[in-house]
């Protein structure tokens, strides 16, 4: 009597267990379900007609092609162009912005004085409006503006900065004064996390700082730089509002960027190129991103099986 007391309390539990378990199963799916549905409808979805688009040939009759508008958008000199200017930008920012800000970090981490104004001064530019930005450096390169005012005392001519060869650098500033900034936080957080007992055995052992830094900080610190670089590489696409506030929809050649040909594919509501672009560079940047993912893994391995 006992023993089946016990069996038919053991199997009311388990019932009530089973029930409780697809109650919170239910109400974890309910509270997903929105963020779910958002995701399909904002990101899939629109997703999936890009590449419908990219493979057909108009929005109307939606007639398969094949690749024939991939080698349309490839044969365009506006696209090479704005390609081109593209990596060019990424290229040079990217690593600016990586070395610069890992360089801050590594200088406010030591014992300086005033580390926290130094945070607020490179920090205060996210702070500031897009159009508040825009202004400022129109403001300061423009042909009248206070850069020419200030090389005028030298004896150099005035120039366009940002209708001149030297507009890429204009940029390239502006997006190093946006950017710096959060991406020196991101080292300073992650160079706090090294384990000090290593850089003190270091130390006693004779390591001067900059052998410590590449042998034990930097590999601690990988997976942060990887996360900062393609957080740069994501920012150096975004530049692009910068830019066509500065500059409207046909800038200077230096600054026609692969947005600026979408952007005017958009305008001219041709859908197949903005498109196939769209994938294009897409495609590029995972390809990068990946790149970058399987050198952190190489070099940081040794450190995660720590």
């Amino acid at each position: 009597m006992e023993q089946a007391k016990g069996r038919k309390k053991r199997r009311r539990e388990k019932q009530h267990h089973e029930k409780r378990s697809w109650s919170e199963r239910l109400t974890s799916v309910g509270y997903l379900l929105p963020s779910v549905v958002g995701v399909l409808v904002f990101f899939v979805l629109p997703f999936l007609v890009v590449i419908a688009y990219a493979f057909t040939n108009n929005s109307v009759q939606m007639d398969f092609v094949g690749f024939d508008n991939f080698k349309s958008v490839l044969s365009n000199s506006a696209f090479r162009l704005a390609a081109k200017n593209t990596a060019i930008f990424s290229a040079m920012a990217v690593p600016l912005a990586v070395a610069l800000a890992l360089l801050l970090a590594v200088l406010l981490d030591t014992k300086i004085p005033g580390k926290s104004q130094f945070r607020t001064i490179f920090l205060s530019p996210m702070m500031v409006p897009v159009a508040s930005i825009v202004l400022l450096w129109q403001v300061l390169f423009h042909y009248n503006g206070a850069v020419n005012e200030f090389l005028s005392f030298f004896g150099v001519e005035k120039i366009d900065w940002l209708k001149s060869d030297y507009n890429r650098y204009v940029v390239l500033l502006l997006f190093l004064w946006k950017n710096l900034g959060y991406n020196m936080i991101l080292f300073l957080a992650a160079l706090s996390n090294v384990p000090t007992e290593l850089v003190e055995m270091a130390t006693l052992e004779g390591a001067g700082s900059i052998r410590t830094f590449f042998t034990i900080k930097l590999r601690y610190i990988s997976p942060t730089v990887l996360f900062v670089t393609i957080l740069s590489l994501i920012n150096s696409f975004k530049i692009f509002r910068e830019v066509y506030l500065l500059t409207g929809n046909y800038p200077y050649d230096g600054l026609y960027l692969l947005q600026h040909y979408m952007n005017n594919m958009f305008r001219n509501l041709d859908y197949q190129k903005l498109s196939t672009a769209a994938l294009l560079m897409a495609a590029v940047m995972a390809v990068v991103i990946g790149l970058l993912f399987l050198v952190e893994n190489r070099y940081g391995k040794d450190i995660d099986e720590e």
